[in-house]
């Protein structure tokens, strides 16, 4: 049974920065393409970010510049670097391969003074 396990969010000032985990079990991760996603309240899930099983990137535009992701195929896990954070970067943060897998609980990142 696949799992997704995202860790790392909190409370964090305008500026600041965050280090996201997504952690699988029950699946080779190394074998998808992974997306991280967001949602804001009141708002549509979005997607923030993508890597490719061969670590190509992409990156939604109200990101780019800011947000790094990254993988280690050893530890099946995905990792989502978040820098010079905006309020509105504000969200429940998930991962996923489209939605593929069930989805994770996900993980709140608060950017507030």
């Amino acid at each position: 049974q696949v799992q997704l396990a995202e860790s790392g969010g909190g409370l964090v000032q305008p500026g600041g920065s965050l280090r996201l985990s997504c952690a699988a079990s029950g699946v080779m991760f190394n074998l998808y393409a992974i997306t991280w996603y967001r949602q804001a309240p009141g708002k549509q899930r979005e997607w923030v970010a993508f890597i490719s099983t061969t670590g190509s990137t992409n990156y939604a535009d109200s990101v780019k510049g800011r947000f790094t992701i990254s993988r280690d195929n050893a530890k099946n896990t995905v990792y989502l670097q978040m820098n010079s954070l905006k309020p509105e970067d504000t969200a429940v943060y998930y991962c996923n391969s489209g939605s593929r897998f069930p989805w994770g609980p996900g993980t709140q990142v608060t950017v507030s003074s």
